[in-house]
């Protein structure tokens, strides 16, 4: 089945929205602490809280998806979105944004899962991985604009018009679906139970989901030592912004070179070349991050090359992962999404736990990813019987 324009631009528009919830606001938190009439903390909880709520809620809208319908769902879901975010625009206390934020996170988990499953219900196999392919690097280039837009809406309209377009977007995204048909109906006979128990012991699924959260555990390690790292090295706030842009641009070249190769050699031999090229960047960055630098370079140069390989990887393993259930893809992708945010965190905050030793800290951190990766690669290629999930 060849997929609508209108259709691809509805799925990377459910892809992109949860980050663009979380960045678009990220510029004008001095002006918000002035309305507020509070300090940083309170508004940098709101970005905390958001998370929490990322990380907590995909895994249950994934549950009702399958056992309730696809656009029901994910209606349900980008209804809770919408309104916390109009109501994040009329909001007057502390209490109400970090209320409003956490609902909205909770609402915009859906899109998240959702649009993973709809690809597979309708593009099964090469197909899927292709869509996957396209749609990945526009969500990787969504938390380098969407910061420039809020700044954008800030200087024109006030902070409070950056909830208003989310509102908007979000509006649209719910008529959009409305119009598109429900792919999985309801089914209520569905165990929640079985598909999550089938889930944790496909090796297939598992091993796939590992190699992901690995991935993006290294990505994360990286993005969180960096500013540490640089301002140690003398580079002031506009370089440690700049040394951001090079890796998002590997990140989407990867991706599409990735999705070239993969028409052409199929994705099995690609994955390995891959994963080579992972853990070889890593062991680059790991060695490099035990020295005593004194320029970037060292660094965003074989991070460049692990941003590239990242940008290919993601759509391989996250079409193999949700392929392996395709009775049940939206709880696989909502307990993927949540596992991969979980390991991403814990890298995350063992890099800022040790934020003065951050350069060699990232590096081990990386280095262990890549054994993680190698982990995952193991167990998805080992030789089993895969539960039976449409039964469970």
């Amino acid at each position: 089945m060849r997929i609508s324009k209108l259709e691809l631009v509805y799925l990377a528009g459910l892809s992109m929205l949860g980050f663009i919830a979380t960045d678009m606001y990220l510029p004008v938190f001095k002006e918000m602490e002035g309305f507020y009439g509070t300090g940083p903390e309170s508004i940098a909880l709101s970005l905390s809280i958001f998370l929490a709520g990322l990380a907590g809620g995909q895994l249950l809208w994934g549950l009702a998806s399958d056992r309730f319908g696809r656009r029901n769902t994910l209606m349900a879901g980008l209804a809770l979105y919408t309104l916390a975010s109009l109501g994040l625009a009329f909001s007057s206390e502390v209490w109400q944004l970090l209320s409003l934020r956490f609902v909205q996170a909770i609402g915009v988990c859906a899109p998240a899962v959702i649009w993973q499953a709809m690809v597979i219900d309708r593009y099964p196999g090469e197909k899927g991985q292709q869509i996957f392919a396209t749609i990945m690097p526009l969500v990787a280039l969504s938390p380098a604009l969407a910061p420039q837009l809020g700044v954008g809406l800030s200087l024109a309209f006030g902070w409070q018009s950056i909830f208003v377009a989310l509102t908007v977007l979000g509006v649209a995204l719910v008529a959009m679906t409305y119009r598109m048909p429900n792919t999985i109906p309801a089914r209520s006979e569905r165990s929640m139970a079985g598909d999550l128990s089938a889930l944790l012991g496909s090796r297939v699924f598992m091993g796939n989901v590992i190699m992901f959260g690995a991935a993006s555990a290294a990505f994360f390690a990286y993005l969180t030592g960096m500013p540490e790292i640089m301002a140690s090295m003398g580079y002031d706030a506009k370089d440690i912004g700049l040394s951001f842009i090079p890796q998002t641009i590997a990140f989407m070249v990867g991706g599409y070179i990735g999705k070239k190769q993969v028409a052409q050699r199929g994705d099995s031999a690609v994955l390995r070349a891959l994963v080579i090229l992972f853990v070889s960047t890593a062991g680059v960055l790991l060695l490099a991050s035990q020295l005593p630098l004194a320029t970037i370079w060292p660094l965003l140069i074989p991070f460049c090359f692990l941003a590239a390989a990242n940008g290919a990887l993601y759509p391989i393993i996250v079409n193999r992962a949700l392929s392996s259930a395709p009775e049940c893809a939206a709880t696989a992708a909502g307990l993927q999404n949540s596992l991969q945010i979980a390991i991403s965190f814990a890298a995350s905050a063992v890099v800022a736990a040790f934020a003065s030793q951050a350069l060699s800290v990232a590096g081990m951190v990386i280095g262990a990813s890549a054994l993680l990766v190698l982990t995952g690669y193991s167990v998805s290629r080992t030789v089993s019987v895969t539960p039976q999930i449409e039964n469970a």
